[in-house]
């Protein structure tokens, strides 16, 4: 087997509302950097894993996503890996 390192970038969704991103955005706007239109704020996983192919890894990363690491119901992810 292989090891691969997945980054597992978790979102929330397109249309729910970020307290976290919106606060950031207001002291950024604060201290003068107005250009700044949106912040989202999210989460960030290395995982390391062993597999034998990225499809696989792919597979196994997006199953953990959809039951444990993300909630489906708010929150998007995207699935990096490296080898």
């Amino acid at each position: 087997m292989k090891k691969w390192t997945v980054i597992l970038e978790i979102f929330l969704k397109e249309g729910i509302f970020d307290p976290q991103g919106k606060t950031v955005k207001d002291a950024l706007h604060n201290l003068g950097f107005k250009e700044v239109e949106e912040v989202r704020i999210g989460k960030v996983l290395k995982i390391d894993i062993l597999g034998e192919n990225k499809e696989e890894i792919i597979s196994k990363v997006k199953k953990m996503s959809e039951i444990f690491l993300a909630n489906p119901v708010t929150e998007d992810f995207v699935i990096r890996v490296e080898e």
